[in-house]
């Protein structure tokens, strides 16, 4: 399997004024076509290794030959963060805070108030290129943590639910080195809808 760019679910101003619409012109056309580029390249050296799916890929790296396994961790990381990323981004101040990943932040981290906290605190303080996520553990608890470079939470065993992108190339063009104002600004675009979709999905695979 050839694994291809993703088209975005929006155009590129649809989340002004959040984030611009230069800025995600270079980083969905450049960036994340880059590490799909960039993964093909990997796999085609190898290509007994099971490419139906790049989650299956992260999942099972240790059985990804060594010669490639690096290169899969960064652009197999790289182009599922950024297909995640992409669809839980909507236009500003619209989406609700509602469902089941309300009940479950209420539950398990403290209130949406403490889940901003911690959630900004975990990207704000990722130091150099990474991720902030809110993510599912084995028992099916929420977890705030971060992943440096493009290195995917199913490396640790969690799964991914909602993750925010504080490399550089995500914000510079409009917030410079001001991350912390980037990150305040995220929580306004959030597409809870898409969430609840994917922490829903994430429970089932769990009971499984």
């Amino acid at each position: 399997m050839t694994f291809k760019l993703p088209e975005l679910p929006y155009g590129f101003d649809f989340l002004e004024p959040v984030i611009d619409a230069k800025t995600m012109e270079i980083h969905h056309d450049k960036h994340h076509a880059a590490y799909v580029n960039n993964l093909n390249a990997a796999l085609e050296k190898h290509p007994e290794v099971e490419t139906s799916c790049v989650c299956g890929l992260l999942k099972n790296i240790d059985k990804v030959p060594a010669d490639i396994r690096q290169a899969v961790i960064n652009n197999a990381g790289g182009h599922h963060n950024h297909t995640i990323f992409w669809k839980s981004l909507t236009k500003p101040d619209i989406s609700e805070f509602s469902g089941l990943v309300k009940e479950k932040i209420e539950a398990e981290l403290g209130g949406y108030e403490e889940f901003v906290k911690s959630f900004s605190a975990a990207a704000a303080t990722r130091f150099g290129s990474g991720w902030a996520w809110l993510a599912l553990d084995k028992d099916g608890k929420l977890v705030v943590t971060s992943t440096a470079n493009q290195d995917s939470p199913y490396l640790t065993g969690l799964y991914p639910v909602l993750g925010l992108d504080v490399w550089e190339h995500a914000y510079y063009l409009n917030y410079q080195n001001r991350r912390p104002d980037y990150i305040k600004e995220f929580f306004r675009i959030i597409n809870w809808e898409y969430v609840n979709e994917r922490l829903t999905k994430g429970l089932e695979k769990l009971e499984k």
